[in-house]
Formats: C-alpha cells, structure tokens, sequence
C-alpha cells in the first residue's frame, strides 16, 4: 500500500495495534505511544518491572512492522564496537590483505537494547551518534543505518546493583519512556491461556513494511499546528522550567519532540491538523523523563508524572 495520506497513516497504524494486541494483553495505550513514536523515527525506553513484558512488546513491534530486529542483552563487559561495528583485517583470496568494516548490532531496523542500564557508560555513548543522525562512524568512515531506525531499550527501574544510570544527554536521545504497567485479573487470565501451548508471538503476521513505515513518518511531518495550539506547548514547556520542583524544564529539543509526536497522534486519528488533546495525550511520555530535579523528588518516576499532571491541569487550553 502506498502511503501518501494521513487516511493511510491511519490505516498502518490501526493494523499494527491491532496486530501487536494479539501478542500483548493490557498496555493499550503503551502500545499506541509505541506506535507513534515509530511514526516519528523516535527512540522508546521501556522502564518496568521484569516480566511485565517489555521485551515482548518490542519483538510484536518489530513482527508486525515487518522490520529486521536485532537484540544486544546488555553487560558491563560489552564493548562499543560490539553494537556499532569495527574494522579488521582480512586476508583476501588473491592473498592480500586489507582492512574490512564489520557491521555491528545497530545495522538493523530494530534495535532492542535489552537492560541498556548494565551496559558501561563508554558502551552508551556508543549509541548516541546512531540514535541520534542515524549513522556510524568508524576511522574517518561514516556508514548509514538502515531506515527506518529505532532503538528500543529496556531497564528495570528498581534494581540498582550493578548498573549504570543513563546520563542525561542519553535519556534525551529517548523521544518517549513508557511503562507496561500491571495488567487487570481478564488481561492476566487471557495471558495464561494463549500460552499454554505455543508463543503467539510465533504466530503474527507483518501487516506493514520498513518502506511504508517510512513513508509514513514522512506524511506524519505534514501535520499542521495552528499558532493558538504551538502557544499553548510553550506555555506547558515555560510551566515545566518555572515549577519550584523542576531545577532544569524541558529542552527545546524536547519541545520539538512533543510536537512531532502529536502530530503522529492526530495522523493515527486521520486528522491533518492538531488539537491540544494531541499535545496531552504525548506530553507525559515525552516529557517526565527529561525533567531534572531541584531536589531528589523526582528521581522516582511517579513523581515526576504527578508533576506533568499537575501542570496539564493548570495550564489554560486554548479554544
């Protein structure tokens, strides 16, 4: 299917939650922030509790999407080049030799970074170059990533032995955080009875591809703001810097980024302008995870949502 307007975004991103949501029972709406983000070429941290199923979800995503995946379980012993690739040297059949790029983890479509927190911080560094342009860059070399490109990684926010928290220059390289959060007793019920003989995961079907997810992100950046809707973002990014609780607000990248992001929302509505319930409904994932505290307050995510909530509240909505 060509991919040309907002119906057809629609149209995608319908498909690849519905398709996801034969896998992954509850997170309904951590499912559509994922689809989304996708929409905008955006990197996802999944940030729960083990076996909540956050690997789950990033391997649907990538099933349904019909993207190649690669997974990196992450270890304090894992290197840079390890993920992003290194020159050797190689000796050819004519017997001479020279030097030869291997591809590392990232020269995928899906990237899952799975526990990025027990990575070294030299190793997640090594990230920020392809998260951030897309590319990497190996003795003077550049080599692009494969499009579209999308890391999604996982860490358990409560178990600190032996990590390494992300500096704040990573964590702004994540368009979203999300959480699966805890399913209902009927979620968990259907959960134990679709696997009692086989992984549904073994079952799904890709209902899109890597180039109609690219054309998709295309048509998402069509997506008009009117002024009364871009002042009312300033106005909750300006809220988040003069909070007494927030010693530094959001950046103006992510500024960008909640907008972008809810113009994939109204797109996934087959709406070609936004509304300020678009900027709403992106604002918390976009934002709770950029905030930096004037005390430790925040250092709890549940804090940090309380605070964006208040301010969503507080905020005067345009007409």
């Amino acid at each position: 299917m060509a991919v040309q307007t907002v119906t057809d975004v629609q149209a995608v991103a319908n498909a690849l939650i519905a398709q996801m949501q034969t896998v992954v029972s509850g997170g309904e709406q951590t499912v559509q922030m994922l689809v989304a983000a996708a929409l905008c070429g955006g990197h996802i941290l999944l940030e729960d509790l083990p076996g909540s199923g956050k690997t789950t979800l990033a391997k649907a995503f990538a099933k349904a999407s019909g993207c190649d995946m690669h997974r990196v379980q992450c270890t304090p012993d894992l290197m840079p080049a390890d993920i992003t690739g290194f020159e050797m040297l190689q000796t050819n059949q004519n017997g001479t030799r020279e030097m030869v790029f291997r591809k590392g983890a990232v020269f995928t479509n899906v990237l899952l970074a799975d526990e990025i927190n027990r990575m070294a911080p030299r190793t997640q560094s090594g990230l920020l170059e392809c998260m951030a342009e897309g590319q990497v860059s190996c003795n003077g070399v550049t080599y692009g990533l494969p499009k579209p490109f999308l890391v999604i990684a996982t860490q358990n926010p409560v178990e600190l032995q032996g990590t390494f928290p992300l500096p704040e220059a990573q964590l702004d390289r994540f368009f979203m955080r999300l959480s699966m959060g805890v399913p209902t007793r009927e979620q968990e019920l259907s959960i134990l009875t679709a696997r009692q003989i086989t992984d549904p995961l073994e079952h799904m079907q890709a209902v899109t591809n890597a180039d109609e997810i690219c054309a998709a992100q295309t048509v998402v950046r069509t997506v008009e703001a009117s002024p009364a809707v871009l002042e009312y973002l300033l106005s909750l990014a300006q809220a988040t810097r003069n909070h007494k609780g927030i010693r530094l607000g959001l950046s103006t990248r992510g500024v960008l980024a909640v907008r972008h992001g809810a113009q994939a929302v109204a797109a996934m509505q087959g709406r070609a302008y936004l509304l300020p319930d678009d900027i709403k409904t992106v604002f918390p994932a976009v934002c709770c995870h950029r905030l930096h505290a004037s005390s430790h307050s925040l250092s709890d995510a549940k804090a940090a949502e309380k605070i964006v909530a208040e301010l969503l509240q507080t905020v005067e909505v345009p007409r």
